[in-house]
């Protein structure tokens, strides 16, 4: 009778903590999946390249803050509007701009609301109107064949929802999920994460209605996105279309294999 008992109360105490947990998730979850660093609308960024910074006012609450870097002497054969990760701000990610701006690009890097300069509430919903606005943006300058759309890591399934609406260059999409809940799953598959999670991202969807060429970079060392999940994004996509796998490449360092730098390079200069 007191084992039945003792059987009895650590049934209900698992029970307890796998109700608190999943309550946790459901309503903790956006400072789970997104870890922003905001900054002071007057504060100046201090960059190590010339930029220009641009904002879209969407409602009194909502101002998303685009900063601008020109390419490197010479005027812009096209823009690449980058959509980066979900840490701090685009002064995490600027570095990167050189890539582009070197290769006679504009580059475009906008904050998500809550990141950096940028305000509002953050859902799936407004970051993809986020997008859609910033691309409008650029299409008072720019035609679609001079667009490239460029996502890492959480910005992956930003950049692919907007392709599959927008005509673009090219898409090239940098350590992608197969669709945001998938990697959760991976993580926390003892509920059901699809009714949970308010932020679904579904890659995998948005890819199948893409119609420029797709460029895919993942390592086989990631340990944020497993490059098995992201690998799954290969069956959906055009025969023309290229998944790049970069050996021992993490999730952090694929820009330091020279694979990526001499195919992202080959792409730029098309």
């Amino acid at each position: 009778m007191k084992n039945k008992q003792k059987i009895f109360r650590w049934v209900k105490i698992g029970i307890a903590i796998y109700a608190i947990l999943g309550i946790a998730l459901y309503y903790l979850q956006e400072k789970l999946l997104f870890h922003p660093v905001a900054i002071h609308a007057d504060s100046s960024y201090h960059f190590s390249q010339p930029f220009t910074e641009a904002n879209i006012l969407l409602d009194k609450e909502t101002r998303f803050n685009i900063v601008q870097f020109p390419p490197a002497d010479t005027p812009a054969k096209g823009i690449v509007l980058y959509f980066h990760g979900n840490r701090e701000n685009v002064n995490r990610y600027a570095g990167f701009a050189k890539k582009f701006t070197s290769k006679g690009y504009e580059v475009w890097m906008p904050d998500y609301p809550g990141f950096g300069k940028s305000t509002g509430k953050l859902t799936e919903a407004i970051l993809y109107e986020e997008a859609l606005h910033v691309y409008k943006l650029a299409r008072v300058r720019y035609q679609p064949e001079q667009i490239i759309l460029y996502g890492k890591s959480m910005g992956t399934g930003i950049a692919a929802e907007l392709a599959s609406i927008r005509d673009c260059k090219q898409l090239i999409l940098e350590t992608p999920y197969y669709s945001l809940s998938s990697v959760t799953r991976l993580l926390c598959w003892m509920y059901p994460v699809n009714q949970l999670l308010h932020f679904k991202m579904r890659t995998h969807e948005y890819l199948t209605n893409v119609t420029a060429p797709i460029t895919i970079f993942h390592g086989t060392s990631d340990g944020v996105i497993p490059y098995f999940n992201a690998k799954r994004l290969q069956a959906v996509l055009k025969p023309a279309d290229q998944f790049i796998t970069i050996k021992g490449g993490s999730h952090t360092d694929l820009n330091r294999f020279s694979l990526m730098q001499q195919k992202l390079d080959s792409l730029l200069q098309q």
